[in-house]
């Protein structure tokens, strides 16, 4: 990889999905705060301005891109759109998310599980499909699909969030087995928490606050705390779209995970 000047992402091209609040918006801030172009996608047009307009104001460059991430017309207008705009992506942080329906299996919809789903999992596949060949022929590119600690636990009456957060582990994981040939690389993360409007969400609902009252009252007692790891994951994101830790491509990451161990040992099984 070619040395570079200035900001440590210069010349990324990066897209962002969910990037109008929370997680998303942090991670598009921090990523254009680092040299890279920014495409901003979610479904509310009015929150990615606010997004734009801030990032335009500290310096930095930044589109927003409008749709339904489940849908695959609108995922390749989407990156469509971002492309003319910014040039071709050389970075893409699935971090679109629901957090419900709440409850167990046998009284949630299932009409409203199988769409939990779809975001986690159908839209991921969208955007790896319609990326992934521009990515492979130029042989450059990192994806970051922000997954949640909820990947590793069996935790009842929360099953599609749960469901769709293991699956976009396994996802990673069969991705960077079918890159390992190739420069791109791709990781899963945990981003931490952070009372954000996913959170609000499920405090208020009442499906939650039925069959999830645990839950809902920590989210209580988190509102109001400071919002350290919305800095934390940005931070995340910015080091594996360097470069610095591609030995590491295919895994699932948490914020405490020491991950310049993990890259040293990967590193030395590598050569060994």
């Amino acid at each position: 990889m070619a040395e570079r000047t200035g900001p440590e992402l210069t010349g990324e091209v990066a897209l962002v999905t969910g990037a109008g609040r929370g997680f998303g918006r942090a991670i598009a801030e921090r990523l254009a705060s680092e040299g890279a172009a920014v495409a901003l996608m979610s479904r509310s047009r009015g929150e990615l301005d606010t997004v734009v307009d801030a990032i335009a104001s500290a310096g930095g460059r930044a589109v927003a891109v409008t749709g339904d991430v489940t849908k695959a017309d609108a995922v390749s207008a989407a990156v469509e759109a971002a492309e003319a705009a910014l040039g071709p992506l050389t970075l893409f942080v699935n971090n679109a998310g629901v957090p419900g329906p709440f409850g167990p299996l046998w009284t949630v919809d299932p009409e409203d599980w199988w769409r939990s789903q779809e975001v986690h999992i159908r839209a991921p596949m969208l955007f790896l499909n319609r990326i992934l060949p521009g990515m492979v022929e130029r042989d450059r590119g990192r994806i970051i699909v922000v997954s949640a600690v909820a990947s590793r636990m069996v935790a009842a009456n929360l099953s599609a969030y749960c469901t769709g957060k293991i699956a976009q582990n396994r996802l990673v994981e069969e991705a960077a087995a079918e890159l390992a040939d190739t420069a791109v690389k791709i990781f899963a993360i945990d981003p931490g928490f952070v009372f954000t409007q996913l959170a609000r969400d499920t405090m208020e609902s009442p499906d939650a606050q039925k069959w999830l009252g645990g839950m809902v009252d920590r989210l209580r007692e988190k509102e109001g705390e400071e919002p350290a790891d919305l800095a934390r994951c940005a931070q995340r994101c910015v080091d594996l779209a360097s470069g610095r830790y591609d030995a590491l491509s295919g895994r699932y990451m948490e914020l405490p995970d020491d991950i310049d161990a993990w890259r040293a040992e990967a590193l030395e099984e590598a050569t060994s």
